[in-house]
């Protein structure tokens, strides 16, 4: 049955794992395929043309492996590609990126008021979210900062501690960022540090965790299609185009467990 179909979330590393624990969880009968490109990570300071190689080829490995649905777990690569793979897919499964349903949730939200937002250089300097907020005529003022060193250093397994802090302290003391109401997190690695975050701006500042808004919008569109699983919990795989110790600690930390990571190059 269409239903019983994965659910294929790819990412450049693991800050995908950040969506798919949350799907587990909201959807736990529902199959997860993942696939970090460990490879090529980070996303944020390669070439727009590059981004949208990786993602065609990895949704055609979630095409080959009978996936109902795509959902692009980055904001780099939402950004460059999400049009492209959806052409590319066609109606062969559904394809979610992880920027319009958290444009939409500043809409509804935070219509009038100024809000912040920190990303990788691809994500920001496409200015993908300035122009889909203007877009929605909410009267957000939006400040987005590039945070380059965030997502390299949550792949090494530094957040939670000085290091970070230190990291995102001088990123966020950035006057831009006075007196806004809220701040995205537009790169799935940041829930790992949104508790850092939210101490720096001493819980006076909203933090959208795009990995909760995505999750229920992946959920909606799912049961509007008629492909919620019904059945029992879950199979979960894991795929990396490369192999680091790295990304099998973090599977463990969001999963509970050990996992079995199968290897598969992009390219041989």
């Amino acid at each position: 049955m269409q239903s019983q179909k994965p659910i294929g979330i790819f990412d450049s590393g693991i800050g995908g794992l950040t969506l798919a624990s949350q799907i587990s969880n909201l959807l736990p009968a529902e199959n997860i395929l993942y696939f970090g490109d460990t490879a090529h990570l980070p996303y944020g300071d390669k070439s727009t043309a590059a981004i949208q190689a990786y993602s065609v080829r990895i949704s055609q490995f979630l095409l080959d492996r009978g996936v109902k649905a795509i959902l692009i777990a980055c904001n780099s690569a939402s950004a460059a590609a999400y049009e492209l793979v959806r052409e590319y897919v066609g109606n062969k499964a559904l394809v979610f990126n992880v920027i319009d349903s958290v444009v939409d949730h500043l809409a509804t939200e935070y219509a009038g008021k100024k809000v912040g937002l920190i990303g990788t250089k691809q994500t920001v300097n496409s200015d993908i979210f300035g122009r889909k907020v203007a877009g929605t005529g909410a009267g957000i003022e939006l400040k987005s900062l590039a945070t380059p060193l965030l997502a390299p250093m949550i792949e090494e397994g530094f957040f939670n501690n000085k290091i970070s802090l230190n990291i995102i302290e001088e990123y966020l003391r950035n006057p831009e960022f006075d007196q806004i109401s809220s701040i995205i997190l537009a790169c799935t690695h940041y829930p790992l540090i949104a508790a850092q975050i939210d101490s720096y701006f001493e819980g006076k500042v909203d933090i959208v965790d795009s990995s909760r808004i995505v999750a229920r919008q992946v959920q909606a569109s799912l049961k509007e299609a008629g492909l919620l699983n019904t059945g029992t919990e879950g199979r979960r795989e894991f795929f990396v185009s490369d192999y680091t110790a790295a990304f099998e600690n973090a599977t463990q930390i969001f999963f509970g467990g050990k996992v079995s990571l199968q290897h598969f190059p992009l390219w041989d």
